[in-house]
């Protein structure tokens, strides 16, 4: 059954749902597609720590690596293969015996198989005929085949190729024993009606295969395109978390699953709880951050300033959410900013136990909006002080920083020790990071952790100002059970201004005046 909240919206939809497969696969290629996103390059133990989140995900397929690349590939790939995971692990392979060889050393289950298809690529990438491909094919399907592997065979470049050569490539592969095939939308040109053409035409000449959609996002239309492949007869699709790849990227996986479940109605593997959390993994990870507006799991996604839709969303959630955000693992955030109204600085502040007379919400939303005016960013650690200063109250801290130390030198691991004054009492820790920021941000949250967990769950930096003396603006946002809060430090040294902004956070997500009984916050 659709969320209530979506139904009146998508009736047309509900006609279509006998059109998609009884089951529903998702090939997860974050590992290999995904780590060809440019300046993305991942360890194995980090490969590993992502293959085991994609797997409690629900993913039936993970494509490990491509381990004829380099050695670290094949270590990692063999390294996830020997993890005993519940998902399929699959390495990818070209169509020579050397790197099915790698495939197998690596303990993989299976080989997605790709050889190019298109008329361009066979010209111009490998100087090859129709009929070399042809005998290529048969060759390496048999010869995987042959070592007890399973086999996805794709035809890169499929979408622009001959179609009849297309069902010549994908018969020649079946005929020795292939057990999925994959057309795959290499540059991202079909669009949703294009799609679903495309693969009902391989269904009615695949009656009784699996056929898998790789689909990138160079017309932003890759989820768009998957969902139609899956309404037009295919089996299965390759996805990325975030919708990382190459150029504009990958089908992204959070996306599909949400609209399979949420729109359409349709059973999938994935726990799409775990979205938001997986997502945040990944970017953590690969050091590429998730854009603000990003469907799903973006940091804007359930996230609400102006006046008019947080005063509804208060009173109705689903007025300005078409899901609840807990269905994928998020929590609904009110932000405070030039478009707020009273009502969600209120919202907001009533978290944190302050309740501020009508006079004193005025004050306080009107000095928010002069700082938005101003273009700045208002964190909550901005509202509180705001908040604090209107009612009177003193700006105590359950956290201040007494002494900070970092050693780095030629290395990449850096050192830093701390001395942190929490809850009036000294606690000092040490710890290591790539680099010192990461180092000095790890010894903060190592103190603090005898208290209180709280993860770090986006870091922005950013100059904003010229030349080597640069001012260095870090926003941070924090989480803590199912409360978060977002806090900004300035400063010359971007160690500093990293701390700084780590600690405000935790100071907001560490207050709480409904615990101190402060009388000032009764409303008169």
């Amino acid at each position: 059954m659709l969320p209530r909240q979506l139904r009146a919206n998508v009736k047309w939809g509900i006609v279509l749902l006998n059109a998609f497969p009884k089951k529903i696969r998702i090939f997860d290629t974050t590992l290999r597609d995904g780590e060809q996103t440019p300046g993305v390059s991942l360890t194995p133990e980090n490969k590993l720590r992502i293959a085991k989140s994609l797997d409690e995900l629900g993913v039936d397929v993970i494509e490990a690596g491509f381990p004829a690349v380099s050695k670290g590939e094949m270590e990692a790939t063999k390294l996830i293969a020997k993890e005993g995971l519940r998902a399929e692990i699959c390495s990818f392979v070209r169509g020579v015996e050397k790197d099915i060889d790698m495939a197998l050393k690596c303990d993989a289950q299976s080989v997605h198989l790709v050889i190019p298809t298109s008329d361009l690529h066979l010209e111009y990438k490998l100087k090859k005929t129709r009929e070399d491909i042809l005998k290529l094919v048969e060759e390496s399907v048999q010869y995987a085949k042959d070592h007890g592997l399973i086999v996805e065979l794709s035809a890169e470049d499929a979408t622009r190729s001959e179609f009849n050569f297309i069902k010549e490539f994908f018969a020649k592969g079946l005929s020795v024993g292939a057990d999925r095939i994959c057309p795959c939308d290499t540059v991202g040109i079909l669009t949703p009606e294009k799609s679903y053409k495309f693969f009902s035409d391989m269904r009615k000449a695949f009656k009784d295969t699996i056929i898998s959609a790789h689909c990138h996002d160079d017309f932003g239309m890759g989820v768009a395109n998957s969902i139609a492949a899956f309404r037009a007869g295919a089996n299965q699709v390759h996805a990325t978390i975030n919708g990382l790849g190459e150029r504009a990227g990958n089908a992204a996986l959070e996306e599909i699953a949400a609209a399979l479940r949420l729109i359409y109605s349709v059973e999938v593997s994935i726990k799409t709880e775990l979205l938001y959390r997986t997502s945040q993994l990944v970017a953590r990870i690969t050091g590429s951050p998730v854009q603000p507006n990003k469907a799903i799991v973006g940091e804007n996604a359930f996230t609400h300033e102006a006046g008019i839709h947080t005063h509804a969303i208060l009173a109705h959630p689903s007025t300005y959410e078409p899901i609840s955000p807990e269905i994928v693992g998020v929590t609904r955030r009110l932000v405070a900013g030039k478009h707020s109204g009273s009502h969600g600085i209120n919202a907001s502040l009533e978290k944190i136990g302050l309740r501020p007379t009508d006079k004193q919400l005025k004050e306080i939303s009107m000095r928010v909006k002069i700082v938005g005016d101003k273009g700045k960013k208002v964190t909550d650690a901005d509202l509180m002080a705001v908040a604090e200063a209107v009612m009177g109250l003193p700006q105590t801290r359950p956290i201040s920083l007494e002494e900070l130390t970092v050693v780095t030198g030629d290395r990449v691991t850096s050192t830093a020790s701390v001395r942190l004054k929490l809850n009036n009492k000294v606690v000092s820790e040490a710890a290591t990071g790539l680099g010192p920021v990461d180092a000095a941000i790890n010894a903060v949250r190592k103190a603090v952790l005898v208290v209180e967990p709280i993860l770090l769950e986006n870091y922005h930096v950013k100059a904003i100002t010229g030349g080597t003396d640069a001012m260095v603006e870090v926003i941070v946002r924090l989480r803590k059970g199912d409360r978060t809060a977002t806090a900004m430090g300035v400063r010359e040294d971007i160690v500093m201004a990293s701390v700084e902004a780590v600690l405000s956070g935790m100071n907001v997500l560490m207050t709480d005046y409904n615990k101190r009984g402060d009388k000032q916050t009764e409303k008169s």
